[in-house]
């Protein structure tokens, strides 16, 4: 999403965030465990920018539960323990929103946040989530946290039958700081595949949350029953990584704080 206003992806922009999701050239893979195996890309020496790809069979989860998991936003919170805060801000189309999330960053580095445009699409028996950031003029960066940049992340969930399904997440993300190695290689080799791993464990759970939880509320599959205001395209703006705060925590030291168990 490299151009100078807003737009909302096409089945272009769908059809080329699945081929790098299948793509494997130019990839170097940095785990495989479980069922889990995650790649990595280095943009440019020395620079924080970088691409992760993780992808992950699920056995006994559908790919409706997946995707449905990926858009509840109520559910999220429950499961989701690196959340700090989210929320819709508006629809654009009936598959596409605005929204912001903020997240718990390993310590001692400052968390961060994002605006992001986020669009979806159904192919077939697959399905396809996607976003990147966007400028809101009613959500300015916070003191307390680091505005990072989505240049493009998403999910992509394709079905492997009626109870199984395959997940690649891909990830292109300016962090907005000089990062320590040690961040970059624990994001590919343990905060990823965790990351997956509470994933697959909260689709097992959903059924039986969503029962007591408004079980035929799913505005992603039912666009009339949103409760969101539309806005216009022309409130947004390209995020634009260097009219942002870029911190220096490279020198930073990673502390023994127990991790989140799963």
């Amino acid at each position: 999403m490299s151009g100078q206003t807003v737009t909302i992806p096409d089945d272009r922009a769908f059809a080329s965030f699945k081929a790098e999701c299948l793509c494997e050239e130019g990839w170097t893979m940095t785990y495989t465990k479980g069922g889990i195996t995650v790649w990595t890309q280095v943009l440019e020496e020395g620079k924080s920018v970088h691409k992760i790809k993780c992808r992950m069979v699920c056995k006994d989860v559908p790919a409706e539960t997946m995707y449905d998991v990926l858009h509840d936003i109520e559910y999220r919170r429950k499961w989701d323990s690196n959340v700090i805060e989210t929320f819709d801000i508006g629809k654009l189309t009936v598959n596409a929103d605005v929204g912001y999330y903020s997240w718990k960053c390993p310590k001692p580095l400052r968390n961060r946040d994002v605006i992001t445009l986020r669009s979806w699409l159904p192919i077939g028996k697959d399905y396809i989530i996607m976003n990147y950031s966007v400028k809101h003029a009613k959500y300015p960066p916070k003191k307390d946290m680091v505005r990072a940049v989505s240049l493009q992340t998403g999910y992509m969930i394709q079905s492997q039958g009626p109870t199984n399904c395959t997940l690649t997440y891909m990830a292109q993300v300016d962090p907005r700081g000089s990062l320590p190695k040690w961040v970059v290689n624990k994001s590919s080799h343990f905060l990823a595949p965790r990351a997956m791993k509470k994933i697959s464990k909260a689709c097992l759970k959903y059924a039986e949350w969503k029962q007591r939880h408004g079980p035929n509320f799913k505005p992603w599959l039912y666009p009339e029953q949103t409760t969101l205001a539309t806005i216009p395209l022309s409130e947004l703006s390209i995020q634009r990584a260097e009219s942002l705060e870029n911190i220096d925590e490279s020198s930073l030291a990673e502390t023994n704080d127990r991790e989140d168990s799963d």
